[in-house]
C-alpha cells in the first residue's frame, strides 16, 4: 500500500521535514517513528524511545541501520527495514556496534607519548594542547616547502569522507594510502575487465535458479553478506515450487560450502582452469551463446576451449571429469544461472584470471544485463568524489616501508593514521620494524591499536554512531544507493570526528589547506552531496526545498534511485589462451600444506572488531570455535601427522612461525590447512590483547600478477608438534563426526 494522507501528516509531524515524499516503495509503518535530528537525544523524556537511522561501519558493505535511543543512550541496533541493501536484516557485526560505543577501553582523551615508541606509555592532554602541536607541525611542513614529507594512512573511504582526506592530502603534498586486509582489489580488477563498470556488479541471487560460486563465501563474510543472505533466502524458498540449486567450489569447507547442495573441493589456485573446463562443456554441448563464445575467444570459436576438456584438467584441479560435466550441464540447462567468484579463488598469484574466467561463464548462459541475475549499477548524481575505495597495492606498501627505513627519496616527517593499523595488518611486510623512524606520528583511534602504541600523539576519534558521514554503497542492489550517516548520540568520551579535525586544522593553518577545504565540518560537506541529489529531482526522496529533502534522507537513512538502470550489455572479456598457473612460496616437499587464511564471521580481519567481546564469542559456523586462532585440518592430515584436537602446533612457512591449537574438521580435504584472520593483537583493549595469533606474520608477500594485491593464499606451510595441548574453546558437543571414531579417535572436548 502507498503512503496515505494520514501517514504523510504523521510523518511530517514527527520529523518536521515539511513537504517530503518517499518514493520508490511503500514505507513500513514502523519507519514513521524513525527520528530526524530535529529532536536530538537530550531532548527526549525519560522512558521514551526514539529510533535514528544511520549507516553501519562494522564492515565495508554499508548496511542501513536504525538505533534505539533512550534517555540519550543507544540501546539496540537493528537493520533499517527501508534500506534496499539489507531490508531490516543485520549481521552479528552490526549488532555489536553498541559495544564499540561503550567500550571500557576506548581512548577517552588526547594522549601524548612519554615512553619509548611501541610501549604505549602516554599522558593525558587537552584538545587545545594537541591541536596546537599538530598545527605547528603542519605549518612547519608547508613553510619548509620540502616536497612530499607527509603520509596519511586510512581505512577504505568513499564519498565526501574520501574527498575531505583527498583534498587535505593534496594541499599538504601528502601521500594518501588506504589499507584493508584482505582487500577486494582482485575482485574489482576482474570485474572491471569482465563487465566494464567502475562499480561492482549486483549478483541478484533471488533472480537465479542455479548459483555456481568459486571461492566467494557470500553467506559468511564476502562483500555484502547480509544482502546476499537475503537474496539466498528468496533463491531457496521465495518462489513456490522452485528451489534454487547452489554449488560451491572452494578448497576449504566454508559457511557457504556448508549451505550448498554440492561442495566441490578444488586444488588451490586452479579455480580459473576449472571455469574454462566448464566453459568447454557448455560450448561443446551447444549450451552456450555463440556470440559470447566468439567474443570470449577473440574470434577463435569453440576450438579455443579444446585444451580444457575435463579429462585434461581433472588432475590439475582435483575434480573428476564426470563431475565437471555434471556441473556444466546443470549450469547450462537450469536458467537463469549465475557464476560468482571471489575470496580464496582470487587470493593467488593468478587471482584475477581465476575470477575473470568464472565471471565469463555468465555471458555464455546469457545472465548479464537488465532482468538478469548479473546487473550493472548506474552512477549516482553525487558529485566529483571518490565513489569506490582505492586500497594501496603490496608494491606501494613496500615502497613506503623502504622510504620510512632509508629516508629516500624523501623522509616521512609526519605520519597520520585513521581507521588503519599497518603494524598489525602489514606484519608480512615488516611495517613494525620501520614505523618508529617516522618523524612524528599522529593516530586517530577509537581503541588503542598496535600502530597507535607507536604514536607521538593519539587523538580519540568518534565512533560511527557519534559522527556524520556518507557511503556510496558498493556493491549496490542493482541501482545506485547513497547511505547517510548521522550521530545518534552525543559523544560518550572527549572524542572528535577525524574529518572535522582535518577541516579545523585547514582553517588554522590557512593557505592552500584552507582554500582546498571550504567546509566548516563534515556535515556541511555531506550536505553538499545531498544537495546535488536534491537538484537531480530523482530518487527515493522528493521535497519542495532542500531542507525538507535533507531531513527526509536522514530520516530514511539514505537515498536511492530504483528507476536508474544500465540498459547496455557489456562486451564479454577475452580470456587468455594459456591460463597462468598459481605460484606458491615454499617447496611442496618441505612445506606440504597449502595455507588458506579466511575471514571469520565475528572478528573479521581484525581491527576494532577484535576488541568487541560479542564478536570474539561469535562461533565460526563450521567449527563453533571462539576467542582464539586455530589450525583447521582434515582427518587424513591429522592421522598422517599424529595430531588430534587441542594439540598445539607451530604453523611454519618460509617466512615465519605461529603457534595455534589444532581443530580437526571432518570436511577439510587433505593437503590444506585453514587459519583465521583477525586475532593476535597486542592492544585493542582487554578483550583482544594476547588472544590467538596473527596469521599475517607467516604470509609471503606474493601478489596477484594483474592487480598487485596480496595473494594471501599463495603460501605453503608445515605443521610441527610442540608437545603442548590446550582445551579449545568451542560450542559443539562431545560426539565426533560419523566415521572418525572407527578409524582413529579424535579427541573432542566441550568449551
Amino acid at each position: 500500500m502507498g503512503v496515505t494522507r494520514r501517514d504523510f501528516m504523521k510523518l511530517a509531524a514527527t520529523s518536521a521535514a515539511g513537504a517530503v515524499v518517499f518514493a520508490g516503495c511503500s514505507i513500513p509503518e514502523r519507519e514513521f517513528i524513525v527520528q530526524s535530528p530535529v529532536r536530538i537525544p537530550e531532548d527526549v523524556l525519560a522512558g521514551d524511545e526514539n529510533w535514528y537511522a544511520t549507516v553501519c561501519r562494522q564492515c565495508p558493505a554499508g548496511c542501513g541501520v536504525i538505533v534505539r535511543v533512550m534517555e540519550g543512550r543507544a540501546k539496540k541496533i537493528e537493520g533499517n527495514p527501508d534500506h534496499p541493501l539489507n531490508r531490516g536484516k543485520l549481521c552479528a557485526r552490526g549488532l555489536a556496534g553498541v559495544q564499540l560505543l561503550y567500550h571500557p577501553d576506548r581512548v577517552a582523551r588526547p594522549l601524548i607519548r612519554t615512553g619509548d615508541r611501541g610501549r604505549a606509555e602516554f599522558r593525558a592532554a587537552s584538545w587545545d594542547e594537541a591541536l596546537r602541536e599538530l598545527t605547528q607541525r603542519l605549518q612547519n611542513l608547508i613553510g619548509q616547502q620540502a616536497g612530499n614529507t607527509a603520509v596519511i594512512i586510512t581505512g577504505p573511504l568513499t564519498g565526501y569522507r574520501a574527498e575531505v582526506v583527498r583534498r587535505f592530502a593534496r594541499a599538504l603534498g601528502a601521500d594518501h594510502f588506504q589499507l584493508t586486509t584482505p582487500d577486494e582489489t582482485v575482485v574489482r580488477t576482474a570485474q572491471r575487465r569482465a563487465f566494464g563498470s567502475e562499480f561492482l556488479v549486483d549478483f541478484a541471487l533471488e533472480q537465479a535458479s542455479y548459483v555456481l560460486s568459486f571461492g566467494a563465501d557470500f553467506l559468511g563474510t564476502w562483500l555484502s553478506p547480509v544482502r546476499y543472505s537475503r537474496g539466498y533466502g528468496e533463491f531457496r524458498q521465495g518462489r513456490p515450487g522452485r528451489r534454487g540449486t547452489l554449488v560451491h567450489i572452494d578448497p576449504r569447507f566454508s559457511t557457504t560450502a556448508a549451505s550448498a547442495d554440492e561442495w566441490v573441493p578444488v586444488k588451490p589456485g586452479s579455480e580459473g582452469l576449472l571455469a574454462l573446463s566448464i566453459a568447454h562443456v557448455l560450448v561443446s554441448e551447444n549450451l552456450a551463446n555463440p556470440a559470447a563464445v566468439q567474443a570470449i575467444t577473440a574470434g577463435a570459436g569453440p576450438a579455443a576451449f579444446n585444451p580444457f576438456r575435463p579429462e585434461l584438467v581433472s588432475e590439475a584441479t582435483g575434480v573428476e571429469a564426470n563431475r565437471i560435466r555434471e556441473i556444466a550441464r546443470a549450469f547450462g540447462r537450469i536458467r537463469p544461472a549465475v557464476a560468482i567468484a571471489g575470496g580464496a579463488a582470487g587470493a593467488h598469484t593468478n587471482g584475477t584470471f581465476n575470477l575473470l574466467a568464472a565471471y565469463a561463464l555468465n555471458y555464455l548462459v546469457g545472465s548479464v544485463g537488465v532482468g538478469q541475475p548479473v546487473r550493472l549499477v548506474a552512477r549516482p548524481p553525487y558529485g566529483n568524489v571518490p565513489y569506490t575505495p582505492n586500497p594501496a597495492t603490496v608494491s606501494q606498501w613496500q615502497a613506503l616501508i623502504s622510504r620510512l627505513d632509508t629516508g629516500r627519496p624523501r623522509p616521512v616527517q609526519l605520519l597520520i593514521l585513521f581507521d588503519a593499523d599497518p603494524v598489525y595488518h602489514l606484519k608480512y611486510l615488516g611495517f613494525e620494524k620501520v614505523v618508529g623512524k617516522a618523524g612524528y606520528i599522529v593516530s586517530f583511534a577509537t581503541l588503542l591499536d598496535d600502530t597507535a602504541a607507536y604514536a607521538d600523539l593519539v587523538l580519540p576519534a568518534h565512533t560511527y554512531l557519534e559522527d556524520w558521514g556518507d557511503e556510496v554503497t558498493d556493491p549496490a542492489p542493482s541501482y545506485p544507493v547513497i547511505g547517510f550517516q548521522q550521530p545518534i548520540v552525543n559523544p560518550f568520551y572527549d572524542s572528535r570526528s577525524f574529518f572535522d579535525v582535518l577541516l579545523t586544522l585547514a582553517r588554522s593553518v590557512g593557505g592552500p589547506l584552507q582554500r582546498e577545504l571550504p567546509w566548516p565540518n563534515l556535515r556541511e560537506a555531506v550536505r553538499d552531496g545531498a544537495r546535488q541529489l536534491y537538484q537531480s529531482g530523482r530518487g527515493s526522496v522528493q521535497a519542495v526545498d532542500f531542507e525538507a529533502f535533507w531531513n527526509g534522507v536522514l530520516q530514511r537513512g539514505g537515498w536511492w534511485d530504483t528507476a536508474a538502470a544500465v540498459t547496455t550489455v557489456p562486451t564479454p572479456p577475452n580470456l587468455p589462451t594459456e591460463p597462468p598457473v598459481a605460484r606458491f612460496q615454499g617447496d611442496a616437499r618441505e612445506y606440504p600444506l597449502a595455507l588458506i587464511p579466511f575471514e571469520p564471521i565475528g572478528v573479521g580481519s581484525g581491527g576494532p572488531l577484535a576488541g568487541l567481546p560479542w564478536l570474539q564469542a561469535v562461533p565460526e559456523p563450521t567449527t563453533t570455535m571462539v576467542w582464539q586462532t586455530w589450525a583447521e585440518i582434515g582427518p587424513e592430515t591429522a592421522r598422517r601427522l599424529g595430531l588430534s584436537e587441542g594439540d598445539v602446533v607451530a604453523v611454519e612457512s618460509p617466512v615465519g612461525r605461529i603457534e595455534v591449537p589444532v581443530y580437526v574438521n571432518f570436511a577439510m580435504p587433505p593437503g590444506v590447512v585453514g587459519v583465521p584472520f583477525g586475532r593476535g593483537q597486542r592492544n585493542y583493549g582487554r578483550y583482544a590483547q594476547g588472544r590467538g595469533a596473527n596469521v599475517l606474520e607467516i604470509l609471503a608477500p606474493l601478489t596477484d600478477e594483474d592487480s598487485g594485491a596480496l595473494a594471501y593464499a599463495a603460501t605453503r606451510v608445515r605443521l610441527v608438534r610442540t608437545g603442548q595441548r590446550v582445551r579449545v574453546i568451542k560450542y559443539e558437543g562431545t560426539v565426533p563426526p560419523y566415521g572418525l571414531e572407527r578409524e582413529r579417535p579424535v579427541e573432542v572436548t566441550r568449551g
